[in-house]
This record gives C-alpha cells, structure tokens and sequence, in this order.
C-alpha cells in the first residue's frame, strides 16, 4: 500500500495509521512529499495543530505544496511503485494508494497513472476536482481502480457531489463517494482541530473493506 499525508506530512498520527493498516496484513509506505526540501518534517509542526497555529504553519506549507508539480507527482509516484513492488516482504499482486487531503488528490493522479498496477484507491477530504471539469475527466479516463471518496461536509456541496459523482459515473468508474457527514476538512487527523471521531471511524469502515475486495494477496 502508498499511503499519501495530508499536507502537514509525517507524523505520529500518520505512523499510527500505517500501522493500523499494517496490522491488517499490508506493507504500507508512507512517503515524505516534500523530501526535495529536506525530510520530515520539512517544517516544525506542534503536537497538536490548532486554530492559531493552522495559518502559519499552511503559509510555510503553500509554496512546498505549490512546488510539487504534477511531473514531480507522477515522477515521484514511479519511484514509490517501483520500491513497493520490490520489497521482498512484499506478495504479488496489484497495490493500493490511499492519500489525505492534497494525498487524496495524488493518490487518484497515481491509480490514473498506473490502471494495471493499482487496484483501489481512496481519497478522504481531498480536492479530488481541483483541476476542474476537464481536468477531472482526463483523470479519471484511464482509472481502472475501484474507488472511494470521502468528502468533509465543509469542502462538498450535494451539489458538486451529485457533479463529480456523474463524472465517475460517465467515466465507468467503479466508485463510492459521499459526504461524511458533520465533518470539516481535515476531519480523520486526531492531531488537529479539524478531527471527527466519526468521520475516522466511517474511514476506516470503508477502506478496509475495499482493501479485502482488491488486494486478494493482502
């Protein structure tokens, strides 16, 4: 499995959560996105991520974020793939990507990258539209892998739901994508004000099982 952070990358709560996945049998990595600007964390982040710390730290954040072009994405993607697949502890067979806010975006850039490699793909909180309507649809033209979004109530309207839900529609993807309810963006990090004990729970409840249904090596 390729686990992509939010956007405040490695940390404590990440490991945990690689480590719930490992626990199910998975080899998870957990790549540092922004290791061009040294390693994680690229900055310094507190053990809890509140309101009045949130904007200096996304201010720092924004030109790393910005700087990750979608050739670094896919370059980078090619590299954590290919350390994956080659990792003797690791079975045959197809991989998974999952990813946390801007993860959630790269994740799917992955699976859309690399449809015979990848066979799930989940995406919580991301902007999964960012690059607009015919960004989108080239996305999700050559995606092969079964996939569920996870919206925050805060970054999806019903009604943009019902819009990106048409496009995975049209474009044959097997897919589930709702909006958690209650949530805001950030809702699965229990290291920030942004967490959702429901929203981590309802993660969970859905990731797993997809996992079960792709990764028949697991």
């Amino acid at each position: 499995m390729l686990m992509y952070a939010d956007g405040f990358g490695i940390r404590p709560v990440l490991r945990e959560m690689a480590r719930e996945l490992a626990g199910h049998g998975y080899y998870v990595l957990v790549p540092n996105l922004f290791y061009r600007h040294g390693p994680a964390p690229v900055v310094e982040l507190p053990e809890y991520i509140g309101e009045e710390v949130r904007p200096a730290i996304t201010a720092q954040l924004m030109p790393l974020i910005e700087a990750h072009t979608s050739e670094r994405v896919l370059s980078d993607a090619d590299a954590y793939l290919r350390f994956l697949t080659t990792r003797p502890e690791v079975g045959a067979g197809p991989v998974a990507v999952t990813g946390y806010c801007i993860g959630g975006l790269l994740a799917m850039r992955t699976a859309a990258a690399h449809p015979g490699q990848v066979a799930a793909v989940a995406g919580f909180h991301g902007p999964v539209g960012a690059d607009g309507p015919d960004g989108l649809q080239r996305l999700l033209s050559t995606l092969t892998a079964q996939v569920h979004l996870g919206h925050a109530e805060t970054d999806m309207t019903p009604e943009a739901l019902g819009e990106l839900n048409q496009a995975l529609d049209a474009a044959g993807v097997d897919h589930t994508s709702e909006i958690y309810p209650g949530t805001v963006h950030g809702f699965t990090m229990s290291d920030t004000d942004a967490f959702s004990a429901f929203g981590l729970k309802r993660h969970w409840d859905r990731l797993l099982p997809l996992l079960d249904r792709t990764l028949a090596n697991g």
